[in-house]
């Protein structure tokens, strides 16, 4: 008989999720999902709001990325009032990105998969945390903490709070830096830069170990999508979209806000309360592909900083074109983490950044407003419509977890299908399973805006754990 094996929750990610894993008469994998099982649809409740208020408001979707959300929404708002933010502000924007994407990377990267690298994947699960990490390795430990309250604390700076600040508004930022703040800032540096040499230098020397996981860890070939600068150096805040395929031929490029839904569409599956998307002109699965630091690295020609770009040369070495297997997003993220803070310094260092024209003002003067950004975990993407009164009418999101769905989907099967033998596993085996799901670093509460009609299944249980009722939809 067939069997259903089901790891419910999955662990050490943003949100809800299960896997299940479809087994035949014979023990042997048949099928193996990936699902998402919490809907949000802030979209809808977006519906009726002030075009200014969507930053503030959609960037409650996640306290992990909040900043994405702020300025991907910023950008819609300004391409509805027509304008073009000053420099400094900019810049502010900028830096206030790339501390997020440190503080989530080091997240990602220390708190959540860490103990599968350090402690190993058959450790005990009772010690695979980030405890475990500080209590194995304590330096490593430290390093991870330090990291993610530095990239926490130039937001705070910044912005006056560490989550969902307001200091992003359509048109620029409320307020401009101050000396003090930006003195404090460089302080900070010397340590971020211990910190992140540390965690390449130890991730260079145990990554060996993984040969096995590198294999089957969503190892094919796929599309790759992230934002370029002109010069081809990597971007996270302005920019363009450039598509690539699994031998790093261009496949579509320059792809801006206005033509992002024009060329990425989004199916949607029954098993699942995240969208699929894909790139239109080769269709629905076939056009999947892949975002986030492992599709950033292998787009970029240069990450704009002197040490990461030594980084990034190395990181290239690894495959013969494009880097296909998922379980170096770890090491990619370590690449973008240096970058991050070596290019908050430069703009520290900028001579305008203490400028005070940090805005610009203007009413409604286009119904329709997109804008896009990366996020820690890949592109994001912002699409407004508003009436005559600027009061949203419709709003889409399309999030960087939708984009990896399809890769992720097909990563547990292929992980499956190697370590389930005979309809045998272990707890290690099962762990290995959910570890392909951390490579993406997924943001589930993001990123489950699902069309049409799904799935619904509610359990009434009693308290003695008995089910009482049952209702599908």
């Amino acid at each position: 008989m067939s069997q259903t094996i089901t790891i419910d929750p999955v662990t050490r990610l943003e949100g809800h999720g299960k896997i299940t894993i479809q087994l035949n008469g014979q023990g042997e994998v048949e099928d193996a999902h990936f699902h998402v099982t919490q809907v949000r649809g802030f979209e809808r409740f977006s519906e009726g709001r002030p075009f200014y208020e969507m930053p503030s408001l959609t960037a409650r979707v996640c306290g992990i990325c909040p900043v994405s959300h702020l300025i991907a929404s910023a950008r819609a708002c300004e391409a509805i009032m027509s304008v073009r933010i000053p420099y400094t502000a900019a810049q502010l924007r900028r830096m206030l990105n790339l501390a997020q994407m440190v503080q989530s990377h080091a997240l990602s990267f220390f708190h959540l998969s860490s103990p599968d690298l350090l402690l190993g994947m058959e450790s005990d699960p009772k010690n695979r945390h980030i405890f475990g990490v500080a209590a194995a390795r304590p330096e490593l430990g430290r390093a991870g903490i330090a990291l993610r309250r530095f990239g926490q604390h130039i937001i705070e700076l910044l912005g006056s709070k560490r989550i969902h600040t307001g200091w992003v508004i359509p048109g620029g930022v409320t307020e401009p830096l101050n000396a003090a703040r930006r003195d404090e800032m460089l302080a900070m540096l010397p340590e971020a830069y211990s910190n992140i040499r540390l965690a390449l230098d130890w991730y260079k020397k145990i990554v060996e170990n993984f040969k096995s996981e590198i294999e089957v860890f969503a190892n094919f070939p796929s599309l790759f999508m992230g934002l370029i600068n002109e010069d081809e150096s990597i971007a996270f805040t302005v920019g363009k979209l450039r598509l690539i395929d699994s031998k790093g031929n261009i496949v579509d490029d320059g792809i801006d806000a206005n033509r992002f839904s024009e060329v990425i569409g989004e199916a949607v599956e029954p098993y699942s309360y995240t969208k699929f998307a894909y790139y239109k002109p080769l269709g629905y699965p076939e056009g999947s592909y892949r975002v986030g630091p492992l599709a950033r690295l292998n787009i970029a020609k240069s990450m704009g900083t002197p040490l990461a770009d030594k980084e990034l040369a190395e990181f290239k070495q690894l495959a013969d074109g494009p880097v296909l297997s998922s379980f170096y997003y770890h090491h990619a993220r370590l690449v973008e983490m240096l970058h991050g803070i070596e290019k908050i310094e430069m703009i520290l260092n900028d001579p305008q950044i203490l400028d005070k024209h940090v805005r610009a003002t203007a009413g409604v003067n286009r119904m329709e407003g997109k804008g896009q950004a990366e996020a820690p975990r890949g592109t994001l993407h912002h699409h407004y419509k508003v009436d005559e009164n600027g009061l949203i009418k419709w709003a889409n999101l399309v999030i960087a977890t939708g984009q990896n769905n399809n890769a992720m989907n097909q990563g547990v099967l292929q992980a499956a299908k190697h370590y389930v033998k005979n309809g045998k596993f272990t707890e290690g085996i099962l762990n290995r399973v959910e570890a392909v799901v951390r490579t993406f670093d997924p943001c589930l509460s993001c990123s489950t805006h699902a069309s049409g009609q799904m799935p619904l299944k509610l359990t009434l249980v009693s308290a003695e754990g008995e089910i009482v009722d049952q209702v599908a939809r």
